[in-house]
């Protein structure tokens, strides 16, 4: 007993670049699931001469790595950093292989501007049970580990002798598979994004260079004049942007069930064939006041310039942005906005959150006694995942089973659509209550766009929740629904063609369409709408 006592207590002496080395190793073999299964399907260990290029990609990776990292790895230092690594690398891994997540820039850009809200429904027990065994117990291993120490000389020549000795591996192993290698980061560039930890890494530090610089610079204003060119009866115009709502199940484009009954009785004009111009609120809500749409998506452009709302105000136009979401990402940042405060346990409020009948009766208080042309921007919780269950009242339970973990991978497929359905019918609910409270209005002209930013994965193809690049996105993730209500005090004052619109709505839009047809409809002269891309432009009467 002794003996095996003093076994256990035996810490064991490693230097920090063979610790290094170890880690890399460990990182290349059982972080990367997601990855090394996309080589699987590109190369079979049946083939001829694959597991050489096998054996070459897994010699590659953990070089990159080990040269990286041994960078920082010094006596004192190499035990922090690999201590964070792993717990990045296990984290990360987790989602990769959970929801095949890709973790690029936009995904890092999501992980950051979540709320608390959002991230107590992604602590599940099954990431915990994950960290457990590729965090925890790896850093308890390296924790009972003891750094070997010698004079810094020694250190300097050993630390240089094993540099450059990665080095000279990293190239010819780089050499031997280059011909392989390049093909596939051509054809295939998003596997880049499933290398683990340093998807995460690069990104990151992506994204947090661009914000430093973002932040040194004052917004470029779209246009240095906007002139409001309409009558003198007031204009209210709502735009609802929808979350995480796909085309797929919304009741108006033929889904086989009617999620959307109350809408279907509402005279308004449906848009089934609308594509988002990214597949995450953080790329979506900003392109969508911008500009710019998807085929000419210019991210950079859209951080450092202001947005719609800014020319509106220009233009004399109150405006509004009213919250139930996790925020604006920056949009509404020079104009005036709240948030739904679920902390007062206001009527349709829970501990948590409040249901998106409260951004209704926001809308009707705001707007009872208008006294200038007003824009408002409602921005839903919508079908948020992964608790879709959370994100409507049990009255709108119609649909059963239901799916009430926030780890969708221990429920089945179909209780999982039938939680992200009742979702879907409740936003069904909102959305006609607030076009029913508009119609009722004879004191300014009203109209209401209703778009979601991105759709959602349900588990087709393995795949949960959004963000993927848009390169490899499935078409439930882009996809979304589109909703156009105008009062006929709207339509007789700017002219507009109802049934044009009609007739018009079976072909294809974006969200590019919207910053356009809102300044259209809020009649503003500007040198940056486009008519082309006005969904009313072309109905609009002489």
């Amino acid at each position: 007993m002794s003996k095996i006592v003093g076994f256990l207590s035996r810490r064991p002496v490693i230097s920090p670049e063979l610790l290094t080395l170890i880690v890399s190793i460990s990182f290349t073999l059982f972080y990367n699931g997601a990855f090394w299964g996309k080589v699987f399907e590109l190369h079979s260990p049946g083939l001829p001469g694959s597991w050489l290029t096998l054996i070459g990609y897994g010699v590659l990776m953990t070089l990159i790595q080990y040269v990286v990292f041994m960078l920082f790895a010094t006596r004192y230092t190499v035990k922090p950093v690999l201590m964070v690594l792993m717990l990045i690398a296990a984290s990360v891994s987790y989602f990769t292989a959970s929801y095949h997540t890709y973790f690029d820039t936009t995904m890092v850009v999501n992980t950051l501007q979540t709320d608390p809200h959002e991230v107590g429904e992604l602590l599940t027990v099954g990431l915990f049970k994950h960290l457990l065994v590729f965090a925890v117990l790896p850093i308890v291993i390296l924790l009972r580990l003891k750094v070997s120490s010698s004079g810094w000389k020694m250190a300097l020549i050993r630390k240089v002798a094993y540099f450059l000795g990665g080095v000279a591996l990293l190239i010819g192993s780089a050499l031997l598979i280059y011909q392989s290698l390049s093909s596939e980061m051509r054809n295939n560039p998003e596997m880049r994004y499933l290398l683990t930890p340093g998807n995460y890494i690069v990104s990151l530090t992506r994204v947090l260079t661009a914000n430093e610089k973002s932040h040194l610079e004052k917004k470029i204003p779209l246009s240095a004049e906007a002139t409001y060119v309409g009558d003198v009866r007031l204009k209210l115009i709502v735009m609802v942007v929808g979350e995480t709502a796909r085309a797929a199940d919304w009741g108006l484009n033929g889904y086989d069930r009617q999620t959307t009954p109350e809408l279907a009785k509402r005279d308004l004009v449906n848009y089934p064939d609308v594509n988002s111009c990214g597949t995450s609120t953080a790329v979506s809500v900003p392109c969508m006041f911008s500009p710019w749409g998807r085929d000419n998506y210019d991210g950079t452009a859209i951080e450092q310039h202001e947005s719609l709302l800014d020319v509106l105000k220009l233009a004399g136009f109150d405006v509004l942005w009213i919250d139930n979401q996790s925020g604006c990402k920056g949009v509404c940042d020079r104009v005036s906005s709240i948030k739904t405060d679920s902390s007062k346990l206001q009527l349709g409020c829970t501990q948590d959150e409040c249901f998106d009948d409260t951004l209704r009766e926001a809308l009707e208080e705001r707007t009872k006694d208008l006294k200038k042309n007003t824009v408002i921007v409602l921005h839903e919780m919508g079908n948020h995942g992964p608790s879709y269950y959370k994100r409507y009242p049990k009255s709108y339970e119609k649909f059963t089973p239901v799916c009430r973990q926030d780890d969708l991978s221990r429920c089945d497929a179909q209780s999982i659509r039938n939680a992200y359905d009742n979702a879907i019918l409740y936003n069904d609910h909102v959305l006609s209550g607030m076009i029913d409270y508009l119609k009722k209005q004879d004191t300014f002209d009203a109209t209401l766009i209703y778009a979601s930013d991105h759709g959602e994965s349900l588990g087709e193809n393995g795949v949960y929740l959004h963000g993927l690049p848009y390169l490899i996105a499935p078409d439930e993730q882009t996809h979304v629904p589109m909703i156009w209500w105008l009062s006929k005090s709207i339509l007789r004052d700017e002219g507009i063609d109802y049934g044009c619109i009609q007739s018009n709505a079976t072909s294809h839009h974006s969200h590019a369409n919207l910053f356009h047809t809102i300044l259209g409809l809020a009649q503003v002269k500007t040198d940056v709408y486009d008519p082309g891309l006005d969904m009313a432009a072309s109905c609009k009467l002489p």
